[in-house]
C-alpha cells in the first residue's frame, strides 16, 4: 500500500511511515546539505544520534522509518541543542568573517599578528600559517587577522589611518 502526502515527503511503506530527505529537511529545518551530511557520516556518529539507514527507495528518492527519524533529531537536539536548526547550525555573521560572538577573539588574533608584523619588521610569506601552528586555529581565519594588521601595521610605519577605522 503507498499512501503519498505532499509531493512524495511521506508514505506507508510495510505497515509503516517513511519519510523523504524533503520531509526531514522541514522537520529539521535543516538544508539540504547539511540533511546528506548527517547521512553520510552516520558511521561515525555515536549510535543515540545516528542517522537512520535508508528502508525504500522510489526512483532516486530515499526514505527513512519515520520513528528512527524522530528519534534521531530528538537525541541530536538533546546532545546539540540547537533546536531548529536555521541556518545549518552556523553563527551569524556578515558573511565577510565578522562574527560579532567571535569579535574578541578576532581583535586578540590581531593583535598577535600585529606584535609579529612589528617583530619581523613587515609582512612576511607564511606568517599566518606559522601563527596557526603557534596558537592554533585555521591559517584562513589567521590570514584574515594578518590582513587586518597589516593595515594597522601600514597605517602605523606611514602615518595614515587604515580605511575603515
Amino acid at each position: 500500500m503507498v499512501v503519498s502526502e505532499g509531493m512524495g515527503l511521506r508514505r506507508v511503506h510495510e505497515g509503516r511511515w517513511v519519510v523523504s530527505r524533503a520531509w526531514i529537511r522541514e522537520l529539521t529545518g535543516a538544508s539540504s546539505s547539511t540533511v546528506e551530511r548527517w547521512y553520510a557520516q552516520r558511521g561515525v556518529q555515536p549510535e543515540g544520534r545516528r542517522h537512520p539507514e535508508v528502508v525504500l527507495t522510489v526512483g532516486r528518492t530515499h526514505y527513512f522509518d519515520q520513528q528512527a527519524v524522530e528519534a534521531f533529531w530528538a537525541a541530536w537536539q538533546e546532545e546539540v541543542g540547537t533546536g531548529r536548526l536555521g541556518a545549518a547550525g552556523r553563527k551569524p555573521g556578515d558573511g565577510h568573517g565578522g562574527y560579532s560572538a567571535d569579535r574578541s577573539q578576532r581583535d586578540q588574533a590581531v593583535g598577535v599578528a600585529l606584535a609579529a608584523l612589528r617583530e619581523e619588521g613587515g609582512p612576511r610569506r607564511g606568517l599566518a600559517a606559522r601563527l596557526a601552528r603557534e596558537h592554533g586555529g585555521v591559517v584562513r581565519s589567521w590570514q584574515r587577522a594578518v590582513a587586518e594588521a597589516r593595515a594597522l601595521y601600514e597605517a602605523e610605519t606611514t602615518g595614515t589611518a587604515p580605511e575603515g577605522l
